[in-house]
């Protein structure tokens, strides 16, 4: 029979065992090899940790072992130890406390996925993950982070396969009570709660639960409140789930519900109030709203509350396409911040400004959240060097006049959390091992790899209706001696899950090759809602479902967390094939390299520019250098075929050869005649070498480079030191400089330059060519036409550098060199700017001139957006100079 209801019996730890409670209840055992190896040791035949976590340990242990163990001398040291390591992990001065430039006393992170373990299923892919890493990597450095984010009952979904290979997805209950989880409270003990007034006099109300990621916390909004109305309940249902209006109430409760709840938890806790706000894409940009409210209840105006706010936000896009970010119509989102919804005292038209697309091509019937959280933060990036190239030419139009390069969007690439991702065997290898040893290293995880996705293949096929009489080929399904291909990632159809089987029966001859086979294990999930992600999984399923191939090409569902770390470190090559630029980073790849993985990959995200020979190879990339997006189905049909014909060259020509390659010598099978197939649980037989050292010597050389070159670029620690060193500080020093007075006086000015700068003009140009050589100048006079301004409000520029057939100015190496105002206006009321530019370069060389607004407390030139350019083509010919010699 089926309970009606469902709660979890929560053990007495004996007064010795104590330390287990606050053991299970940090998630720092995620990533601690010691924490897991002591709960195991706390029931040695109850669930593996590494896939779940220690409090179904501590719930399904017998009292009588807890009383056992309570006595056993040698487990209450370990105990002891370990209890200690996580007392000085959260109490020590790590990295952040040594740092100079005085950081932030907090950093707010809001994200609407956190992916910290499998026993916290609150992720559906890269996004999620990296948001859990920067919060790890933020714990082991002392970063003071407080994480921000929705704790979803049925999380993102559980993936399963009909019988004919159809994704299905199910909706599990998650709760809170099992998982390590605790419920924020108020000093007197009654929960925290944050209420959102909605239209029609609604109120939705959450409560606060608080993980422990190390020394960072983690606070996670949840509407499932019986005050609730089912509607409303039901608004942190699942992650991405529902239509546009739920989409919009889980964003609003995230970032208007978020700085509440953050509030709040400095309140009970006296945790310092965050300086630096971080918002980790779009979905959380209404968190600036509401700070804007905060400012407005103490009387400040809206412009000002803006300036505010943005000194101390930063913003980071992982978006590579206009479709990819949420935007919601203008109409619902007026509804809900009008008189009768939230942000009571907010203007709604000032709010409908800030997610306005008012750039050429822009929809002006809806609300941009990308667009919102731009103008909310005074400093952005992306996620990738490449990323970032792709985020300033798609935002651009917010920046008119500017060219690409100059757009106020910097990048910091993404980077995973070894401790988490780095499988034990290779973090405890001595740096001096041998080939021997290391090749041997990589055999015993792939071995574990072949057993781990029997073990998955088999539990697919008995949900998929098979019986266990027809299943005895599961055990012949891989080998631990054969080339294994990973590729796992979410199914959007840019990341091109098909592509390996453009030509099918070229697919099929690499994985039966009778002296280089290679085998693929592929994972995946697609969003619900996408049929055409579907049926990509469905055709690759199907083919794997051939008896020819079953044996050498798996898919295995429900892809996750406690799959990936099996994944990563046993496969040998790690396969990526997006359209490019469409991957904004892409850290799947940087996980499996830490564990001495291999990667073939398009050239996108961070492989475009840490890719070297030595770490693995690059898939040409046919795209023309023009936006994937814009591509006709007949350009994209022609695309794929070539770069799927240029995996398979690199497959049969390069990558197989140098993994089977044992030394001097090698036999090769005798035509016609292959390896027999291995029995179940048998290794694949390989040839011994006749001479050389029986190793893939280049092989293993490959793996070394990859350890030890490109594994320290990738860690989340380096990425987490940049976003400190590069964003937060500087944000916290705004932060600190913007009190309301001076933001009030910043505000006026910016009003007063927006208002008086159709007012800027740029009069005659004179220059004075002293030689046409390399390093010669030209002198310059400039009239500018100031208007209502005065020219501290301005700089006037000359940029010069290099230009192409059409004149225009190239690279992001131009010169840019302010002009000095002369003393006084002349008769005309125009300014005469002056000063030398020195010809520092060969080649056809150009310039121009142009007028930007000026003040201290700009982050940047174009932060503004406004720029004054010679006004026509006549006088463009006067103001702007070309020397071709």
């Amino acid at each position: 029979m089926k309970a009606i209801r469902r709660f979890s019996v929560r053990p007495v730890l004996p007064e010795p065992l104590r330390p287990l409670g606050d053991l299970a209840h940090n998630l720092r055992w995620s990533w601690h090899s010691e924490t897991r190896e002591l709960f195991r040791a706390v029931d040695p035949d109850g669930p593996r940790v590494s896939d779940g976590d220690p409090m179904r340990v501590l719930g399904t242990v017998s009292a009588r072992r807890l009383e056992e163990l309570a006595e056993d001398g040698d487990f209450l040291r370990r105990l002891a130890d370990v209890a200690d390591d996580l007392h000085a992990h959260l109490t020590e001065p790590r990295w952040y406390q040594r740092i100079e430039g005085e950081p932030p006393a907090a950093v707010a992170y809001f994200s609407p996925e956190f992916g910290i373990t499998a026993a916290l299923p609150q992720y559906s892919g890269g996004l999620g993950v990296l948001a859990g890493d920067h919060l790890k990597a933020a714990a082991d450095l002392g970063v003071p982070l407080i994480g921000v984010g929705l704790l979803y009952r049925h999380g993102y979904f559980r993936q399963s396969l009909s019988r004919d290979g159809w994704q299905l997805e199910h909706y599990p209950v998650l709760d809170p009570n099992e998982m390590p989880l605790e419920l924020l409270r108020e000093d007197g003990g009654a929960p925290v709660r944050v209420e959102l007034r909605l239209p029609g006099g609604r109120l939705l109300r959450a409560h606060v639960w608080q993980a422990r990621v190390g020394r960072v916390p983690l606070l996670l909004l949840d509407s499932h409140v019986e005050e609730n109305a089912p509607r409303e309940r039901d608004v942190t249902d699942r992650l991405y789930g529902g239509g546009s209006e739920h989409r919009l109430l889980q964003e609003m409760l995230l970032g208007i519900g978020g700085v509440r709840a953050l509030r709040a938890y400095c309140r009970v806790t006296g945790h310092p109030e965050p300086e630096v706000f971080h918002t980790n894409e779009g979905h959380a940009g209404f968190l600036g709203l509401e700070r804007v409210r905060e400012l407005g209840e103490r009387g400040v105006s809206f412009d000002t509350a803006v300036e505010t706010v943005r000194a101390g936000t930063v913003f980071t896009t992982h978006t590579p396409v206009p479709a990819g970010i949420d935007r919601f119509d203008r109409a619902l989102v007026a509804r809900h911040f009008d008189e009768d919804g939230e942000l009571p005292g907010v203007d709604v038209d000032r709010v409908l400004e800030l997610g306005a697309e008012t750039y050429p091509g822009g929809d002006d019937g809806v609300f941009n959240m990308a667009v919102m959280g731009l103008r909310l933060a005074q400093r952005a990036n992306g996620v990738s060097t490449l990323h970032g190239s792709v985020s300033r030419e798609m935002f651009a139009g917010l920046w008119p006049g500017f060219d690409v390069a100059e757009v106020p969007i910097t990048s910091i690439t993404n980077g995973v959390h070894a401790p988490t991702w780095t499988a034990d065997e290779v973090r405890e290898m001595r740096p001096d091992a041998g080939d021997a040893e290391l090749w041997e290293l990589r055999r015993t995880l792939r071995e574990r790899l072949v057993r781990e996705v029997r073990r998955r293949l088999y539990d697919s096929w008995r949900q998929r209706g098979a019986s266990s009489a027809e299943l005895g080929w599961i055990d012949g399904v891989l080998d631990p001696d054969v080339l294994t291909i990973g590729f796992a990632r979410r199914v959007p159809s840019y990341k091109r899950l098909t592509l390996m089987l453009r030509d099918r029966e070229r697919l099929t001859e690499l994985l039966l090759h009778p002296t280089r086979p290679v085998q693929l294990v592929v994972a995946g999930k697609a969003h619900p809602a996408d049929d055409g992600g579907k049926r990509l999984i469905q055709e690759l399923v199907r083919f794997a479902d051939d008896p020819r191939v079953r044996h050498r090409i798996v898919f295995l569902p429900d892809y996750g967390m406690a799959m990936a770390r099996t994944l990563y470190s046993g496969c040998d090559v790690w396969l990526n094939n997006p359209l490019r630029p469409l991957e904004a980073c892409g850290t799947s790849g940087m996980k499996a390299a830490l564990n001495g993985c291999l990667n073939l990959s398009v050239p996108d995200g961070w492989w475009d520019e840490w890719y070297e020979p030595d770490f693995g190879w690059a898939i040409p990339t046919a795209d023309g250098g023009g936006p994937a997006a814009e591509e006709s189905p007949e350009d994209r049909e022609r695309r794929d075929d070539m770069e799927a014909a240029a995996l398979y060259e690199l497959l049969h020509e390069h990558v197989a050869p140098c993994f089977y390659d044992r030394g001097v010598g090698s036999p090769t099978p005798e035509a016609g005649v292959g390896f027999p197939m291995p029995e179940a649980g048998v290794g694949f037989p390989m040839p011994e070498a006749r001479g050389g050292s029986g190793l893939p010597e280049r092989w293993i050389e490959m793996v070394r480079q990859t350890l030890g070159r490109l594994g320290p670029k990738v860690p989340a620690d380096r990425m987490v030191r940049e976003y400190v060193e590069r964003l937060y500080i500087p944000a916290a020093h705004a932060h600190r400089a913007m009190d309301v007075r001076t933001a009030e006086r910043l505000a006026g000015w910016k009003a007063r330059v927006r208002a008086a700068w159709p007012g800027v003009a740029i009069g005659h140009v004179e220059s004075v060519c002293e030689s046409v050589r390399l390093g010669g100048s030209l002198s310059l006079r400039v009239r500018v036409t100031l208007g209502d301004l005065e020219p501290r409000d301005v700089e006037v520029q000359v940029v010069a550098g290099r230009v192409d057939a059409s004149d225009s100015i190239t690279g992001e190496d131009a010169l840019r060199v302010p002009l000095k105002p002369s003393d006084g206006p002349e008769e005309d009321g125009s300014w005469l700017y002056e000063g030398p530019l020195a010809l520092d370069r060969t080649g056809p060389f150009g310039y121009t001139v142009r007028v930007l607004p000026s003040h201290p407390l700009l982050a940047g030139p174009a932060e503004m957006g406004l720029v004054a350019v010679p006004s026509d083509d006549l006088a463009a010919r006067e103001a702007a100079g070309v020397l071709m010699r």
